[in-house]
């Protein structure tokens, strides 16, 4: 039987950004872990945690080829990959956006060039798209994504001295053009511009593959204070969910149980990307 393995990204803090700080990634890296292990029947062997400086994107993009490796040589059969941190724009190189945009996970070492985002500091939605594509078509695959992936707005000024921030950051002036921004999502089974014979190849490619994100493409998701330590609002909740039901529900209960615990309380609605089949079991079935 083939393998599995997980890594777990939290970025708190980034080397050239102080004012970029956020608060709970690390823990919502270090409670996925946990999560894996204690419920989900992973070894600590097969499970990575990037934090901080550990977390450039030379060391995320790294794991994850060798997670795609693996993989393709077939003694992984199920890849788990969760990043917890700002999300952002930059400038579409593919030609594959219609607002010109991609979006982009912000690393510890973000940093900028000629006005906008440096590319090999930065990780566009195009490149784990082109990543997780190569991945044969009976892997499965499960991305958490507790991020901004568009949209600025600040939200919480209710909570007071622990008021959730939006994890999103704007990008530079030269990359963002208030008139044709959109809020937009991020979809792990996009086919960039191919032929049809490539693009049939990725749509098969992409039907094991899970996305889960902390909101809508129109929403922000929350950096916020629980019970005396801070977390991602859907991370917290995902956790407590699982645990919770001891992993007995599936991802479409999962999520739903989410939404209905975070409605009252935050303005993003968590969701579930991925074929019915997946939908309806348990994770890790």
């Amino acid at each position: 039987m083939a393998g599995k393995k997980a890594l777990f990204v939290g970025i708190n803090k980034f080397a050239n950004y102080p004012q970029f700080a956020l608060n709970g990634c690390v823990n919502d890296a270090k409670d996925m872990a946990a999560l894996y292990k204690d419920l989900l029947g992973f070894k600590s062997n097969e499970i990575s945690v990037l934090t901080d400086a550990q977390a450039t994107k030379a060391a995320i993009i790294a794991k994850l080829n060798e997670m795609v490796a693996d993989a393709k040589a077939g003694t992984l059969g199920y890849l788990v990959f969760s990043l917890s941190s700002h999300g952002t724009q930059m400038n579409d190189r593919s030609g594959d956006e219609p607002d010109g945009k991609d979006e982009a996970f912000v690393p510890y070492d973000i940093a900028e060039k000629d006005g906008g985002w440096d590319p090999e500091h930065i990780i566009a939605d195009d490149e784990l798209h082109d990543l997780f594509v190569q991945l044969p078509a009976n892997v499965l695959l499960e991305v958490y994504l507790d991020t901004c992936h568009s949209g600025s707005g600040l939200r919480g000024a209710e909570f007071g001295l622990h008021a959730p921030r939006p994890r999103y950051v704007a990008p530079p002036d030269h990359e963002f053009d208030k008139k044709t921004a959109k809020m937009r999502g991020f979809t792990l089974s996009r086919p960039v511009s191919r032929s049809k014979k490539e693009a049939d190849k990725a749509v098969v490619a992409g039907a094991q593959h899970v996305l889960w994100t902390g909101c809508k493409a129109n929403q922000t998701s929350a950096d916020a204070f629980f019970n005396g330590r801070y977390n991602g609002a859907f991370t917290y909740y995902l956790n407590q969910v699982m645990r919770d039901t001891q992993n007995k529900s599936s991802r479409k209960e999962v999520i739903a149980k989410m939404r209905s615990l975070m409605k009252s309380q935050f303005s993003q609605t968590p969701q579930l990307e991925g074929n019915a089949t997946n939908r309806k079991q348990a994770i890790l079935y």
